[in-house]
């Protein structure tokens, strides 16, 4: 059994946010020893269960980079009294910055996003914007670096600032008989008509604008479900679009599988991703996704028969005449290689041969 410590900034719901609590819990279940330390109380998620937490701060606390170092060194020692650590695993930009200042070992990185396409995208808002993401991108100078894709790593590897000391690919855990257990819980409010659906934070990168036009595109198709941090802030854009009145948006559910498994389609509008979890999840609930062929990881999953619902980035008409196609002729998603690739034993035991 490897004691091994997972650092997440808080429990609010993101992607990467939810992808350390799978960690955790995979782990677990493996029969490691988890020690999960989060840097804020706070959040929408529920803490995995079984799993040893360490809360380093209440909400709203802002202590300095110096302190938040000192703080996580003497939590880590506090907990290590009854053993060492076999591994570190740290999760987040948040986390990297206080991390990197540590000297824990051996701890490994995890890149979720496309680093070139965010500090892109940060730069063209302003040099403050910019500044910000690039404090946080250079805590991964020098490091041991874990990517949820191919085409991460590829992309990093080529990154000559970087200079990483590893980078290798372990894609997300995926735990298949949970969701799939989910996908059968009785929820009121989902829709008893026919709907379509997209999961994601109101944010430029996941271009709702792109989904709303793509949905203005096709008046026949079934209203879009939107599980979403900012219902309002969605709203408002769809009605920018003349789609308000054919969007639903429940707000944040605490099981999205369900909704995902009745839907008769997944959209996906982003300029770019890591390896985007509703991808997968929207396969393994049986649903077909239509996607953006943005860098990085949708081509990695949609692949065989699947690849023909991937169209270029920021072209809404065509978004929409596939997801006109695949309405009226949904695929086969019977055996799919992606759902083997992210299974949760599977991945646990990558995890584990990283520890020393």
């Amino acid at each position: 059994m490897k004691k091994i410590a997972i650092f997440c900034h808080n429990f609010f719901s993101n992607g990467t946010v939810k992808i350390a609590l799978s960690q955790a819990e995979v782990l677990q279940e493996a029969g490691q020893d988890v020690h999960l330390f989060v840097f804020h109380k706070e959040g929408d998620f529920m803490p995995p269960e079984n799993v040893t937490i360490h809360y380093l701060y209440d909400a709203g606390q802002k202590p300095s980079l110096q302190e938040q170092r000192q703080h996580l060194k003497a939590k880590v020692a506090e907990a290590e009294q009854s053993g060492k650590f076999s591994l570190f695993l740290s999760n987040s930009t948040d986390c990297d910055v206080v991390v990197s200042g540590c000297d824990f070992e051996p701890c490994y990185y995890f890149c979720h996003c496309a680093l070139k396409q965010e500090l892109l995208m940060e730069l063209k808002r302003g040099p403050v914007h910019f500044w910000r993401r690039w404090k946080k991108a250079k805590a991964l100078i020098g490091k041991k670096i874990i990517t949820v894709s191919n085409g991460i790593a590829d992309e990093l590897r080529a990154t000559s600032w970087l200079k990483p000391q590893s980078v290798q690919t372990i894609y997300n855990p995926f735990r298949l008989e949970e969701i799939r257990k989910k996908t059968q819980e009785v929820i009121a409010e989902i829709p008893n008509v026919p709907y379509m659906i997209h999961v994601g934070r109101v944010t430029r990168q996941k271009r709702h604008d792109i989904l709303f036009k793509a949905l203005r595109d096709m008046p026949t198709a079934p209203k879009l479900v939107l599980l979403c941090n900012r219902p309002k802030k969605a709203r408002k854009l769809a009605k920018k679009y003349g789609v308000e009145h054919r969007i639903i948006t429940p707000g944040f559910q605490h099981n999205p599988y369900a909704w995902i498994a009745k839907a008769e389609l997944m959209l996906l509008s982003s300029d770019f991703e890591g390896l985007p979890t509703v991808v997968i999840e929207s396969l393994a609930c049986g649903t077909p996704v239509v996607s953006t062929d943005c860098p990085h990881g949708p081509n990695e999953i949609l692949t065989g028969h699947l690849a023909q619902y991937l169209v270029p980035v920021r072209q809404p008409a065509l978004l929409a005449q596939k997801a006109l196609e695949c309405l009226a002729s949904p695929p086969a998603l019977d055996n799919l290689e992606i759902l083997k690739a992210v299974d949760s034993q599977y991945i646990a035991a990558q995890y584990i041969n990283l520890a020393q």
